[in-house]
């Protein structure tokens, strides 16, 4: 698994160095990545750049239809990109399997959206459209926990409105999207989408060149910010989809047994390595015990293990930095008090694997509570009264999404409805759709994704403004 390489101007490219990736279950370096220098980015923007001009101008439906050929691509490599991103991420095979069939289904989902011309004005003397035109080359920086897909979230709404594009994956991750790159190759024009890897200077050198135009950024809000303020320096348009410490709240009139799975899973999912997961549990106090005890029965049914081991449904942290994190948090939360009710020691043995882990008795102010574990590791916090539940889970910076969940659907929705977040859910949590739009507000980012909204992110407006007669 080491013969990757670099996609420039539609063409394969060596780099002159190449850097390790490690499998998270086993700590070992299973393969080489090409480490990009400046030139090499230098090469893949002037690509970019000189691909533009016959991009823009191709027919709208060209360029649907270039998505759905690169979805057909995808769709055959399916079981071949799933074993590899098991390796560079240590999520199950089938959770392999269905990220990259959702990679096919988002680039088609991206082809069937639309962005129309919107007539403001006509008139026997005036009409006034609002155009939308595209911004030209694009820089594209993902994270290392669903590395393909939202990749992929950039990529088809921004070549769809006519940009093109240099793709830079994370380091932790880089041997799917290299992949992408190399099997829609034939597909595109050269230098329409160029897929990049390399380390952090590789997303500085992006954040900081003249010739790239926008940046779309998912990953943490610390890095957010080193971008926003590089980005200034040119003015670029930034999309930021940061972190989240999403708060989830259950009324005293839900029913524990019926909610604890849907719950439990959007709290583990991906071992609770999503933006959008269950990171703060709030239980009301009348059913707060019986809700411990059904998210724990959930948590004995589930097996933590390597990927590629058949029966595995969740795998380890993905890198050791992440790990360490989890670590931190679960010893944060033991020195105040929290009851652990499954969990809470780190797996010994190889691999970065923490268990799953429930933590009871612990309120705000403990850091497994106020900072995002991005982890398998899930807080859950007594409360009494509706409205002080609703400030506590506003007070903090974080605003990418939320839940209430409740027997009484209308009292629920005005509670979600007082959330300071992007997205609010009510009985459910983090359904997204690529025709939906999904983004942060307050510290958890600005612009959206996915949806016309999410391709308006790729575009300016011009305002077309013809007399008559």
């Amino acid at each position: 698994m080491s013969d990757y390489t670099l996609t420039i101007e539609g063409k394969a490219c060596a780099a002159d160095k190449t850097f390790g990736v490690i499998n998270p279950a086993t700590e070992e370096v299973f393969a080489q990545a090409p480490d990009a220098s400046k030139a090499d980015l230098d090469a893949a923007v002037a690509a970019a750049n000189a691909a533009f001009p016959a991009w823009r101008d191709t027919p709208l439906e060209d360029r649907k239809a270039a998505l759905n050929a690169m979805a057909d691509r995808v769709d055959a490599e399916v079981d071949s990109m799933a074993e590899v991103l098991v390796h560079e991420q240590g999520k199950s095979l089938a959770n392999a399997q269905f990220e990259v069939r959702g990679t096919a289904m988002w680039l088609r989902a991206s082809a069937a959206t639309d962005l129309p011309t919107e007539v403001l004005s006509d008139s026997e003397t005036q009409r006034v459209e609002l155009r939308r035109r595209p911004l030209g080359v694009v820089g594209a920086i993902t994270p290392w926990n669903f590395p393909l897909l939202l990749s992929i979230w950039k990529v088809g709404p921004a070549l769809v409105t006519g940009n093109t594009m240099v793709l830079k994956p994370s380091p932790y991750t880089p041997l799917t999207v290299l992949r992408f790159g190399e099997i829609v190759r034939e597909v595109l024009p050269p230098g329409v989408l160029n897929v990049v890897s390399g380390g952090d200077d590789l997303g500085k050198w992006m954040t900081d060149h003249s010739d790239i135009h926008k940046i779309s950024f998912t990953g943490s809000g610390p890095t957010g910010k080193k971008i926003m303020a590089s980005a200034a320096g040119s003015l670029k348009r930034i999309t930021l989809e940061l972190g989240g410490n999403d708060p989830a709240i259950v009324r005293g009139d839900a029913n524990p047994s019926e909610i604890a799975g849907p719950i439990f899973n959007m709290a583990f999912q991906n071992s609770g390595q999503v933006c959008g997961a269950i990171k703060r549990l709030y239980v009301h106090d009348d059913i707060y015990e019986d809700m411990c005890e059904a998210l724990v029965e959930k948590a004995k049914e589930k097996t933590v293990g390597n990927g590629m081991t058949a029966g595995t449904d969740f795998g380890p942290v993905q890198n050791k930095m992440q790990y360490d994190i989890v670590c931190d948090l679960a010893k944060s939360a033991k020195e105040d008090g929290g009851r652990f009710l499954i969990g809470g020691e780190p797996t010994e043995g190889t691999g970065y694997f923490f268990p799953l882990t429930l933590v009871a008795d612990l309120t705000d102010g403990n850091r497994l509570v106020d900072e995002e574990p991005f982890g398998p590791i899930l807080p859950i916090i007594r409360f009494t009264d509706d409205d002080d539940v609703v400030a506590r889970a506003n007070d903090t910076t974080f605003g990418l999404g939320g839940s209430v969940w409740s027997a009484d659907t209308e009292r629920a929705t005005q509670m979600a409805e007082r959330l300071d977040t992007g997205s609010a859910w009510v009985n459910q949590h983090f359904d997204v759709s690529p025709f939906l739009p999904f983004g942060g507000v307050k510290e958890s980012g600005m612009g959206v994704e996915n949806g016309p909204w999410g391709l308006a992110e790729f575009t300016s407006s011009q305002v077309l403004n013809i007399k008559k007669g």
